[in-house]
């Protein structure tokens, strides 16, 4: 597998302006560009991007001006998928590999539906508390990405992607079962992102009374499915993931609470609406995330 040496970033949200930072710095700034549909390029040429105070310029590139490049890293809302991947269409070859740092259980296979099971690398993006306003990032953990091997991926192309992440400076740890941390991950966003939108709460906020019991309770629903579906998922794991997030600043907010402050469609369907889907498969309940699934509608109801 040859080296990653051009890489280009769909979405410039939080997590893609942080990893198209680091690229920039650590590489050159040629190296990454970020793509999007000619509407959203021509709002970025006009925008400002800020990260933690400091100016920035990045290359971006409509859909119809690419060409493949050895890593396509996918950094938008799960909502905006669909889009993504028609505008990842002239972006990708059979060298390409693609990563995605999109939250949930769903978007690698998505999207290998689409490109190739054997081009995309499971990845956890976990431990950054970003927040984006407009065209101003700003950070004070910038986390590390999660990845590992699984059985659809070579051995050369996962190699490739170390070795990029090491060039890059991008922090990582290899999980010897990615899939239990994806779950992993999911089963923390299924409670803290979903009760910071509904309570309206920062992290700090779900350290005691009602908040902290309905983000523990939606945990342990995502617990009992991700066990019906097979992952060894315990109460081990969400300490060990409610202590990752009190290493945050208290005072953040995660990404389905800024979308409700923005008045922006959230991930629910992508939280609650899995964990439900799920619960009906197994003949699990699943009350909290049901009650969270409908005040985040209700929510979003009034935008």
């Amino acid at each position: 597998m040859k080296e990653i040496k051009q890489v280009a970033i769909v979405g410039m949200g939080a997590l893609g302006l942080l990893f198209g930072d680091r690229i920039a710095k650590n590489m050159s700034n040629e190296s990454v560009c970020f793509v999007a549909d000619s509407d959203r390029v021509k709002r970025y040429a006009n925008t400002v991007f800020t990260i933690n105070g400091e100016e920035k310029h990045f290359i971006v590139k409509s859909k119809e001006e690419v060409t493949p490049v050895d890593l396509v890293i996918v950094a938008t809302k799960y909502n905006h998928l669909p889009q993504v991947l028609d505008i990842m269409s002239n972006l990708v070859d059979k060298n390409t590999t693609i990563i995605s740092v999109i939250n949930g259980i769903s978007s690698e296979e998505i999207i290998g539906k689409r490109y190739g099971v054997d081009k995309v690398l499971i990845t956890v993006a976990q431990g950054m508390d970003a927040v984006k306003s407009g065209g101003e990032f700003t950070y004070t953990n910038a986390g590390e990405l999660r990845t590992g091997l699984t059985c659809e991926v070579s051995e050369e192309r996962f190699k490739a992607l170390i070795a990029f992440f090491e060039k890059a400076g991008i922090p990582y740890t290899i999980d010897e079962d990615i899939i239990r941390r994806m779950w992993s991950k999911f089963m923390l966003n299924v409670g803290v992102n979903q009760t910071c939108m509904v309570y309206e709460t920062t992290y700090s906020g779900l350290n005691e009374g009602e908040p902290k019991r309905v983000t523990q309770e939606a945990m342990r629903e995502a617990i009992k499915v991700a066990n019906a579906e097979g992952i060894d998922l315990n109460s081990e794991d969400a300490k060990y993931y409610t202590d990752l997030m009190n290493t945050l600043d208290p005072l953040a907010t995660p990404s389905m609470r800024q979308d409700g402050i923005k008045k922006l469609p959230s991930e629910v369907e992508m939280f609650a609406g899995k964990i439900i889907e799920l619960g009906k498969k197994h003949n699990i309940d699943t009350p909290t995330n049901e009650m969270l699934y409908k005040r985040v509608k209700e929510i979003e109801s009034t935008y």
